[in-house]
Parts: structure tokens; sequence; C-alpha cells
């Protein structure tokens, strides 16, 4: 009877236990949803001349557009994520260049340690950094990011900074600190920041979904999915794609997500969804 009892009491402390440490992780992870934050900076501005080149077909012969170039901060308590690098610093000037081929005209307005200043970060307080992909205005000051951990898709780092590679892309392979994943990645473990897999723009494309506290939905940022608010209505896979196919299964997979989750769209390249999301994150501001 007394071995009974015993075991009994045991049990029933151990339950007790688990469940003070249930609450805990409630109350914790409750605490840390409700203290993630999203900054919109700008690394640069893309005129593009020769917009036929964002097309499979002629749709676009003859047109030109206008992209930002936006890249993020993510502000979590368990560590500060980077979400894109805008153009390289080289493109702060005072006049914009245009490539030699003419398909686009560049420049970035200030330098990434002015840029964060205003919003109160420096380089070294970041402990994570990403990418949606390995392009040119996606990768631009990377190597700044040296102290960070850069979290990318293993398929895509081998791709571009792999032992293998002849030609490395030299943004990414300077990077020492290095974290490869295999699809969908919940960066702090409680479902605010998850990176998704969407690949086909490049091998290892991702797209990046935000919990923000104070906003009534969570922001999904598309990386180069979509490039305009067209792509996005007419499933549009741009001529220098990695795989069309998989871009338009990456579509669907996207869409559905956001419908899931009743997310907030924001196509990284659209001054559009720049200005939205400007708006939505100084809703947030306290009033003066």
């Amino acid at each position: 009877m007394k071995k009974i009892l015993f075991l009994f009491l045991a049990i029933s402390v151990i339950s007790c236990k688990h469940h003070r440490e249930r609450v805990k992780n409630l109350v914790q992870n409750k605490i840390e949803k409700s203290n993630v934050k999203l900054y919109q900076l700008v690394g640069g501005s893309i005129l593009v001349n020769k917009l036929e080149v964002f097309s499979q077909d002629t749709t676009y012969t003859g047109q030109s557009k206008q992209f930002t170039d936006a890249y993020y901060v993510i502000s979590h308590p368990k560590g500060n994520l980077m979400w894109d690098a805008g153009l390289p610093e080289q493109m702060v000037i005072p006049k914009p260049y245009t490539d030699p081929s003419g398909v686009y005209t560049i420049q970035r307005p200030d330098s990434l340690v002015n840029q964060l200043k205003s919003i109160d970060f420096k380089i070294e307080d970041f402990k994570y950094f990403a990418m949606s992909h390995s392009h040119f205005d996606h990768t631009g000051h990377a190597n700044y990011m040296k102290d960070a951990t850069l979290l990318i898709q293993e398929n895509e780092y081998n791709a571009v900074a792999g032992d293998s590679v002849k030609v490395k892309n030299p943004a990414v392979a300077m990077l020492t600190k290095v974290q490869k994943i295999n699809g969908d990645y919940d960066v702090f473990g409680d479902g605010t920041v998850v990176i998704k897999y969407m690949p086909g723009h490049t091998i290892g494309h991702q797209v990046l979904y935000v919990e923000v506290a104070g906003l009534e939905k969570p922001v999904l940022l598309t990386g180069d999915l979509y490039h305009f608010e067209e792509n996005r209505e007419n499933k549009g896979v741009p001529s220098f794609n990695y795989d069309v196919k998989q871009t338009l299964e990456s579509m669907d997979k996207f869409e559905a997500f956001a419908k899931e989750k009743n997310a907030t769209v924001i196509i990284q390249h659209s001054p559009l969804d720049y200005q939205k999301l400007e708006k939505l994150l100084n809703s947030l501001k306290p009033k003066a």
C-alpha cells in the first residue's frame, strides 16, 4: 500500500512539474510574440528599362518599370534577423548607373551603417542573416554580416558558394557562419518568424513569414517569387528564372499559405507594397 501511495505521489509531483513547465513555456511564447518588431529599409532603386526580361514571351516588350529594393530587420526577444541585403554599397553614388546590357539602371541611397543607425541598430546586433536568394540585388551588403549566422537553403549555398562552384558569389562565399537548411525553417522556434522554401526563381529561393506585434495580420515577404502586381495576378515568370515549373508550383503553395494565415502579402520590389507596409508599420508608432 505504501509503495502504491509513494508511486501515486511521485506521479503527481512529476505531472505538476510538467504542467508548470507547459504554462511557463506558453507564457514565455506569448511574451515573445508580443515583442516581435519589423523594420523596412531601402537597399536601392532599380529602374527596369527592358521589362520584357520579366516574362517568358513578348508581353512587356517596349515597357519599363520602377522597382524598389527593400530589405528588412526583424527584432525578436531571442535575437535579430536581417532579411535580404539590397544593392552593393558601391552603388551609393551621385547618379544612377546603367548596366552594359541596358536592362537595369540602379542606385543605392545610403550605406548599411547609416540606415541601421536610423532605427537604432548596429551591424553587430544581428544573430541571423538570411536572403530570399543570391541575386545581386539581394546580396549587396552581405559581406558586412560576417558575425551573424547565415540561414540559407543547402541547394542554394551549394549552387553559389559550394566547393564545386568555379565562380562563386563573393558576397555569400565570404560568410563563414553558415547554417544550411532544407525546406521550411522556424527561426526562433515559436512560429513568429518562419522561412518558407519556395524554389523556382533560384534553386533555393525562400520567402519570409512574420507575425508582427500589434498588426492584425501577419506579413508575408515574397522575395522574388513575384516582382510586381501583374506577376502575381497572371502568374508571370521571368525569362531568367531557374525553373518555370517549380516557380508555378511555389506560387500555388505560396497563395495557399497566404490564404491559410490570412497574411498581408508584400511584394518586395513593389513601390506600392513598400508604401503599404510603411503605412502599417507607422500605425504601430506612438502618436505624439
